[in-house]
């Protein structure tokens, strides 16, 4: 491959991507939730390719290149992109209230969720540990709380997705982080998200899409996950 030029299919959707990485899956899975054809090049995070940064210059994926040319970067930029160029997909209400409502709810994942599933395994003393599991359980019921209040409105419809009955736009952002919550932190740590009234929205939900081909079509083995996300995990002090 010439240090000028990269591989991309003409006239066609090239996503890059790797399948481990919980913000990449965020692509495919609004490709295949909108049935839309792409290719993906497969681009290996620890040894990325010499081409890779004319497509991306941050050396991250997602990265996507449309049949025209444009590239585009981040995941859930490429997402909505997704989603607003196959509007009959309906992955996104076109209601601009609704659409900040899920936006404040994904924004709401990412800062009391996701960081903190990090965090647990990146603490070597176990009460960092114990703050970190307390921050993410308290993060999972703020969550609760939102779908619960999201469930009552007219575009949730009673649940049991976001939009109802359809695995949709909050699915395709948000489910890759669940299941990598539900099988890393729980191996290394212990954690688990109780089965009480207070987590019974968010378990609702999560049981809901981890039967959804939206999720297990893209879902990593738990085996595999495991063994990738042991560079991250600090051994316990005592």
């Amino acid at each position: 491959m010439s240090a000028t030029t990269y591989p991309f299919k003409e006239n066609a959707y090239t996503v890059y991507s790797y399948a481990l990485c919980p913000y990449a899956q965020r692509a495919i899975r609004a490709f295949n939730i909108a049935k839309v054809p792409y290719v993906v090049e497969e681009i290996d995070l620890r040894n990325k390719p010499d081409w890779y940064h004319l497509v991306n210059p941050q050396l991250k994926v997602p990265a996507l290149r449309t049949p025209d040319g444009t590239i585009l970067i981040e995941s859930l930029v490429i997402a909505e992109f997704v989603a607003d160029q196959f509007p009959e997909a309906e992955l996104l209400s076109t209601d601009a209230t609704e659409r900040a409502q899920l936006r404040l709810f994904i924004e709401l994942f990412g800062t009391r969720i996701s960081p903190f599933i990090y965090k647990s395994l990146t603490s070597a003393e176990v009460e960092d540990q114990k703050k970190a599991e307390e921050s993410l359980l308290a993060g999972l019921r703020a969550v609760n709380d939102e779908l619960e209040i999201q469930w009552k409105r007219s575009s949730g419809k009673g649940g049991p997705f976001w939009y109802g009955d359809k695995f949709g736009f909050a699915e395709i952002a948000l489910v890759s982080f669940v299941g990598l919550l539900d099988v890393v932190p729980r191996h290394y740590r212990g954690v688990t998200v109780p089965e009480t009234e207070e987590y019974a929205a968010f378990n609702k939900w999560k049981t809901a899409f981890s039967q959804h081909p939206g999720f297990t079509d893209v879902k990593p083995e738990d085996a595999t996950l495991i063994e990738n996300y042991k560079k991250y995990v600090a051994e316990t002090k005592h």
